[in-house]
């Protein structure tokens, strides 16, 4: 088209600097031959276009010509290289994709009384997983269903995911009842991040040997009265252990996990829930909806050696068709523009009817149109009906 005005417009329109122009945003969408082929046109068009407009004899037409080339050259390698970023990128999206199917294993839709579904959403959509964590498996003559969500986010988060995730099948392996799991859970995990700190801090290259003449300067200069000097540090011996849950250039030094653990047993009419500090499941019945919230607040895993060790289940009725939802806090705590968290209890009556399936993905719908599909963290949501 630009090589058509040109010609129509004579020699009062030149136009042959838009023309150059084209390579560069053929580069935005198109691989590298095509920018190539799209180059040698555009060169073509020019060369045309200074012999109808008569400048091919001026001074600037070498200028002309050699832009031309660059320009094209240039696109052709910024076309390559947006390719091999996509590679990279859809490269990058295939090993989440993996890491996120070996973490979070896909749950069983039947689970000895209930049926059971899940979803995961990740606020940073080329992640595909972040902190956020779901289980479920038989305990016993009950089915337990665990979901979690570890404080922070990164890999760090990823990788405590990955242990208690490791920790609650071994629990359930071991016949673990509910009552003693966050116990089972928080000692585990918090013998696994104290390995990690030790880990860390062994991999970390030693301070440079001190000699005698400096660690006796750095004495006098500590024992000078009227000098501010700080705190004192050792002059010999290794570097200090860092705590459990800490990790030298990560964010493990206050980790704590929020979860949410049920059972249902085979022959009752019950679900019984032991609560970390985690979001209340909400309980659909008869069109209703009831939060369940825990008769004694708990703190969260991670945090076991500030409390007593001491943990408590609530029993709530659970009749056939009624539907459980758990869920981590990305679906309470997410805004509208205006600055509206999501109003998951209110909007639940309206799919009431629904089947877990069916409710996870209008909850799904109806979230991001409020948040104008801009989270701010992960989600992961189970919902759990009894049909037994």
């Amino acid at each position: 088209m630009l090589f058509a005005v040109d010609l129509a417009g004579g020699r009062g329109i030149r136009i042959s600097g838009l023309v150059i122009a084209v390579p560069a945003l053929s580069a935005v969408f198109l691989a590298p031959l095509p920018v190539l082929v799209v180059a040698a046109v555009a060169m073509g068009c020019v060369v045309i276009t200074s012999v109808q407009n008569a400048s091919i004899d001026t001074e600037n037409f070498p200028v002309v010509i050699v832009t031309t080339v660059l320009v094209g050259a240039g696109s052709v390698q910024a076309a390559r290289l947006r390719r091999r970023r996509e590679r990279q990128l859809a490269q990058a999206r295939r090993v989440a994709e993996v890491t996120q199917r070996a973490l979070l294993r896909p749950l069983p839709p039947r689970l000895g009384p209930v049926t059971i579904s899940s979803m995961y959403l990740a606020a940073d959509e080329e992640a595909a997983i972040g902190g956020d964590l779901y289980a479920a498996a038989r305990a016993g003559r009950a089915s337990r269903v665990m979901v979690g969500d570890v404080q922070g986010k990164g890999l760090g988060a990823v990788e405590v995911t990955a242990l208690l995730l490791g920790a609650f099948r071994r629990a359930v392996r071991d016949g673990t009842e509910l009552a003693a799991l966050p116990s089972y859970l928080d000692a585990d995990l918090r013998d696994d991040l104290a390995d990690l700190a030790r880990d860390a801090v062994s991999d970390r290259p030693a301070p440079p040997a001190r000699g005698r003449g400096a660690a006796a300067a750095e004495h006098g200069r500590r024992s000078t009265p009227g000098i501010a000097t700080g705190p004192a540090t050792p002059a010999a011996g290794p570097d200090p252990v860092p705590a459990a849950g800490t990790r030298p250039g990560s964010d493990y030094a206050e980790l704590f996990v929020t979860a949410v653990a049920v059972d249902v047993a085979d022959d009752g009419s019950t679900v019984r829930v032991t609560n970390c500090g985690h979001p209340p499941p909400l309980l659909i019945h008869n069109g209703t909806v009831a939060t369940l919230l825990p008769g004694t607040p708990e703190l969260p895993l991670g945090l076991g050696d500030l409390s007593g060790g001491v943990h408590h289940v609530d029993v709530h009725p659970f009749a056939v068709g009624d539907i459980l939802l758990l869920y981590t806090d990305g679906v309470t705590e997410a805004r509208d523009p205006a600055g509206v968290f999501y109003p998951l209890a209110e909007r639940l009556p309206r799919w009431a009817a629904d089947t877990p399936d069916a409710l996870l993905e209008d909850i799904r719908a109806d979230l991001l149109r409020h948040a104008e599909a801009r989270l701010s963290d992960d989600i992961a949501m189970v919902a759990v009906q009894r049909v037994a």
